[in-house]
């Protein structure tokens, strides 16, 4: 197994498409898993972290463009991410244990396309866009076009992440993520949720994304849950539409974490908490 750290797109690039058994090294928290357990043989690791932009968070046109190698610990401790997107944030601090923040990557854990994967449905929550680079050229996709199946996404041979890009954020905007584990931390969702909310002069939801994780093969995103709560003040009868939009949307396994009818209700409930949570922030950023 050999070492490669390129200081450049174009030679991450390079080793990517000339091996076979290539893989990309941001934080490794994964990667390292997978290589003590001997389910990968990689020909080469390619670590992206000396490139330039990976590990930096910049402004992008007023929303923030998140390299792929910056780790959940300096996303955590961003303020105008905190402030802009809190939702993204606390997805962002529930990967794992302290230490492991200090290494995990928000593109990491979306390339290892787990369906309990907590950042990935509030990525999709707040419209994220994934940068690709490949043999081919540069091209941006919906965070929710990123992974196809558990453990697969859509990188073609060569391709990698570059950054993640946040729009914008509208005025009376707020977002959550919420999760129910059985521990109260360091493990992995049974059911995730994020809502991501913008509201109008009068109080009203003007614009809504809701993302499911957890409960089918890939992170979700649910128009008919986002369309029960525009037009609407998000009262309990939009809720409750909002419950049972996210219900009809699951599809998942039945195992020994969560049942079927379990993983089910509590993804309206979790949903209905999170849409709360996302409008009481968009208002309280208006004071």
């Amino acid at each position: 197994m050999q070492y490669a750290a390129p200081q450049t797109v174009e030679a991450a690039i390079d080793l990517l498409t000339s091996h076979e058994g290539a893989h990309v090294l941001a934080g490794g928290t994964d990667l390292l898993v997978q290589l003590r357990s001997d389910r990968v043989a990689p020909e080469v690791i390619v670590d992206i972290k000396r490139i330039d932009g990976m590990k930096s968070i910049r402004d992008d046109s007023g929303g923030f463009r998140i390299g792929a190698a910056v780790s959940a610990a300096e996303i955590t401790e961003h303020a105008g991410l905190g402030a802009a997107w809190p939702g993204l944030v606390e997805a962002a601090g529930l990967i794992g244990s302290t230490q492991v923040q200090g290494r995990a990557t928000i593109v990491g854990n979306l390339c290892n396309a787990s369906p309990a994967a907590d950042t990935t449905p509030a990525l999709i929550a707040a419209g994220a866009r994934i940068v690709i680079s490949g043999p081919t050229g540069t091209r941006e996709i919906p965070a929710e076009e990123m992974t196809t199946g558990p453990g697969r996404t859509t990188l073609a041979k060569g391709e990698l992440v570059e950054a993640v890009r946040l729009p914008t954020r509208a005025a009376r905007s707020g977002d959550a993520y919420l999760r129910f584990i059985p521990r109260t931390e360091m493990d992995i969702a049974v059911v995730g949720a994020g809502v991501s909310l913008s509201f109008d002069d009068a109080g009203m939801c003007q614009a809504a994304r809701v993302a499911l994780g957890a409960v089918a093969p890939k992170a979700v995103l649910v128009a008919d849950a986002a369309a029960a709560l525009i037009g609407t003040a998000i009262d309990d009868a939009a809720l409750e539409q909002l419950a049972q939009a996210c219900a009809a949307a699951c599809n998942p396994i039945d195992d020994k974490r969560g049942t079927i009818e379990f993983r089910t209700q509590v993804a309206g409930v979790l949903a209905k908490r999170a849409a709360v949570a996302a409008k009481e922030r968009a208002f309280a950023a208006q004071k």
